[in-house]
C-alpha cells in the first residue's frame, strides 16, 4: 500500500513540474500563467526568455523524478527519487526566500511529503 502511495505522490510532484514547465515555456504571456506567477502582462512579455529557461529546469526535475519511478533497479530508482525530490525542496526554499513565500507550500509541500514517503518505504 505504501509503495503505491509513494508512486502516486512522486508522480504528482513530477506532473506538477511538467505543468510548471508548460506555464513557463509555452503559456508565460497568457492570463493563466500571469495569475499563477503574479506578473503583469508587460513583465511577462519582457521576461519571456527567462521564464522559458526556468521552465526547462522544471522539466529536468520532472524528468528526473519520472526516471526514478521507472528505473529497473529499485534501489537506484529510490536514490534518483531522493536526489530530485531534494532538488525540488531546495528550489522551493530558495524561491520562498527570493520570490514568493507561497512557493514553499505549493512546490515544497508536495516534495517534502514525497521525500518522507520515499524515506519510509
Amino acid at each position: 500500500m505504501l509503495a503505491i502511495l509513494r508512486l502516486i505522490i512522486v508522480a504528482c510532484v513530477a506532473l506538477e513540474h511538467v505543468y510548471i514547465l508548460y506555464l513557463e515555456m509555452f503559456a508565460w504571456t497568457t492570463p493563466r500563467a500571469q495569475r499563477a506567477f503574479g506578473v503583469t502582462p508587460d513583465f511577462a512579455q519582457a521576461s519571456r526568455p527567462l521564464a522559458a529557461n526556468q521552465g526547462l529546469y522544471n522539466g529536468f526535475l520532472a524528468a528526473g523524478l519520472l526516471w526514478g519511478l521507472v528505473h529497473p533497479t529499485a534501489a537506484i530508482g529510490t536514490q534518483i527519487q531522493l536526489f530530485f525530490l531534494g532538488c525540488v525542496l531546495v528550489a522551493a526554499i530558495y524561491g520562498c526566500l527570493t520570490v514568493k513565500q507561497s512557493i514553499l507550500l505549493v512546490q515544497g509541500g508536495p516534495a517534502l511529503l514525497a521525500l518522507l514517503t520515499v524515506l519510509i518505504t
